[in-house]
């Protein structure tokens, strides 16, 4: 049996629409359109102005219970500023890129952004973590060499061992160390504390890595947590332990490391290689295209914080050449603005090649 609201719509006597909605279907089982409101992130950079930004709430099977919370990070806004410059009203990112950010907010799963080089992969870890103010970024550059445990943790048994022996000899130390003292949390440990807003975790160039290090990082996607060997065997049921932020402390029960919020987290990728699929099938792919000319004068202007003269010819030659095939950058543009932009400068003969050198062809070599 159905009913007619006031607007017409038929509505079941069971339940409302805001019940069918409230499950994700209609009075007839199909799905909801996604309202139109739905973005938190519109990648203008702009800093929250009193309270922070709201985050949607996770899917259930992406709901996480780690104990005991930490309290908020620090920012670190000369960082943030050396990335993006000043906050700006319009946006830098395409819609379909903003979109794709935003569903991976709403899912709490990885991105894997690629993209030719200098087009802003890693900058946009830095652009989330400003706009939705989740604090400070906590960058992990990814080496032939690197580990999973490097991201982790790491355990100075050396230095815990020559203190014990210190202490025992009665030198310094009135108290036996701690064995917290000796565990420091890399970027992506310290990302899986237990925060009440997510982190932002920049995993730069994974493509870079050892073969295995991918799928290692599978485990800890999934499950947003891991155990510390060292503190599981220990005594202690409670340790602090040193963090990758400036002077960053945490308290680990139990050894276990696990997070409240999954961390945001931003993998970035030159294509020198595949990932496994099953890596590629929990992070959402993101392709970053050189910016166009509204994106270019926004960038322009964030760093500057201003937009100067005469500059159309040079973003004319910048649009042209990354058109063409050439691999340009957006910071050789800064750096060729800056200096055409500065007091004095000569536009002859020799100011023009300097330029030219400034936005040389990457791929060309010198």
């Amino acid at each position: 049996m159905t009913e007619t609201g006031a607007a017409g719509e038929p509505q079941t006597a069971q339940g409302s629409h805001e019940e069918d909605a409230r499950r994700g279907t209609t009075g007839y089982g199909t799905p909801v359109s996604a309202p139109s409101g739905w973005r938190v992130f519109h990648a203008t950079g702009d800093a929250p102005v009193g309270a922070s930004v709201r985050l949607p709430a996770p899917p259930p099977w992406r709901e996480f219970g780690g104990e005991p919370l930490q309290p908020p990070p620090g920012d670190d806004p000369r960082a943030t500023e050396r990335r993006l410059g000043t906050a700006q009203a319009r946006p830098q990112l395409r819609d379909e890129e903003v979109d794709l950010v935003n569903a991976a907010l709403l899912l709490r799963r990885p991105i894997l952004v690629s993209g030719p080089p200098g087009v802003g992969k890693s900058t946009l870890a830095y652009l989330v973590a400003r706009e939705l103010g989740l604090g400070r970024v906590l960058p992990w550059s990814v080496v032939s060499r690197t580990t999973l445990k490097d991201g982790l943790y790491a355990y100075d048994s050396i230095g815990r061992a020559q203190a014990i022996a210190a202490w025992r000899a009665g030198e310094e130390r009135e108290e036996a160390p701690e064995i917290g003292d000796y565990v420091t949390l890399g970027p992506l440990g310290t990302a899986l504390l237990a925060y009440e807003r997510p982190r932002v975790l920049l995993v730069d160039e994974l493509d870079k890595s050892d073969i295995d290090l991918p799928n290692d990082l599978l485990h800890v996607m999934e499950n947003g947590c891991y155990d510390i060997p060292e503190l599981v065997r220990s005594p202690q049921r409670e340790a602090t332990v040193v963090t990758d932020d400036p002077n960053g402390r945490a308290v680990v029960h139990g050894g276990r490391v696990e997070c409240r919020e999954f961390p945001v987290v931003i993998i970035t990728s030159n294509g020198e290689r595949e990932f496994p699929a099953a890596f590629r099938r929990r992070c959402l792919p993101l392709e970053l295209r050189p910016p166009g000319r509204e994106q270019l004068v926004s960038i322009v202007v964030s760093h500057l914080r201003r937009r100067p003269e005469g500059i159309e010819g040079l973003l004319d030659h910048f649009e042209k050449s990354v058109a063409a095939g050439g691999t340009q950058t957006v910071d050789q543009l800064l750096n060729a603005v800056q200096l055409i932009a500065s007091g004095g400068f000569h536009d002859d003969e020799a100011g023009r090649k300097l330029v030219e050198i400034l936005l040389r062809d990457l791929a060309k070599g010198r």
